[in-house]
């Protein structure tokens, strides 16, 4: 059996993770962590997570959470993210990260951690969003700058980041794939007199509301034609499943910063 650590067991991902998890033949819930604030602490989770007794407390303390995992699962937040990953680091322990709204110096520290660390970070587990990062890149080389794009995004409204991690991360595919980066070409905000849109912009329209589980688009708007690549997730199993897939695929994995397209093999 592998043994899988779950940080941030009390979130919405971390407990559709840990039924993931008890749904499988291969893989058991070795530790879980939550916040020190976590009213769940020293509660079963299974409790925390509504799937019945595991025989396993929740904890707030990393070291006891990652003892004796194989790896590690992340759905915590970015100001815990670093700390759980550098955790992970010192147990030798590689990790799976999940977690959205990470910092460019957030980024960074991951990026110096996987040196010496299997790390696969991911803003979205999904195997459809996935695929559709890759068909983002061959449409937008494919199309010029004479067709306008315009992502998509739609999510609860508890959800603290905008625009969703996917949602940079489409437009970051987008503006690689036509030779630019998003620093240069993004717009963030129209309000009052916008004026023109610029020519190779790249736009974001953002929902936040109800229970929405997540919805991501890509419009590329031309002249006399538009085309549309969207994807919705109706159940947040979906994202638990594929963070399932990855964490199989981090066995064994010498260091280095992976991504679900290395997963899928894209």
């Amino acid at each position: 059996m592998t043994n899988v650590a779950v940080l941030g067991v009390t979130g919405r991902m971390g407990r559709c993770l840990v039924r993931a998890i008890r749904a499988t033949d291969d893989l058991v819930v070795s530790g879980a962590l939550a916040s020190p604030l976590s009213p769940t602490l020293g509660r079963d989770v299974g409790d925390a997570a509504e799937t019945g007794p595991v025989g396993l407390q929740v904890t707030a303390d990393r070291a006891i959470a990652l003892a004796g995992a194989d790896v590690a699962v992340d759905f915590t937040l970015a100001g815990a993210c670093v700390d759980n990953v550098a955790a992970a680091a010192a147990a030798g322990v590689p990790i799976v990260i999940g977690t959205t709204g990470l910092s460019q110096t957030q980024h960074a520290e991951i990026r110096r951690l996987s040196h010496d660390l299997p790390i696969l970070l991911a803003p979205n587990m999904s195997l459809g969003v996935n695929l559709l990062f890759s068909l983002v890149g061959h449409a937008s080389a494919a199309l010029s700058d004479d067709y306008d794009i315009e992502i998509f995004e739609a999510h609860h409204r508890n959800k603290a980041d905008a625009p969703s991690g996917t949602a940079l991360t489409i437009a970051e595919i987008a503006a690689g794939a036509r030779g630019v980066t998003l620093a240069d070409v993004g717009i963030h905000v129209r309000a009052g007199t916008a004026g023109p849109r610029p020519r190779g912009g790249i736009g974001f329209a953002v929902v936040r509301g109800g229970d929405i589980v997540g919805e991501h688009g890509v419009l590329y708007a031309g002249t006399g034609e538009t085309l549309e690549i969207r994807h919705r997730a109706s159940d947040r199993m979906t994202f638990a499943h594929g963070a399932v897939t990855a964490a199989r695929w981090m066995i064994g994995r010498p260091p280095g910063l992976y991504g679900m397209a290395d997963v899928l093999g894209l």
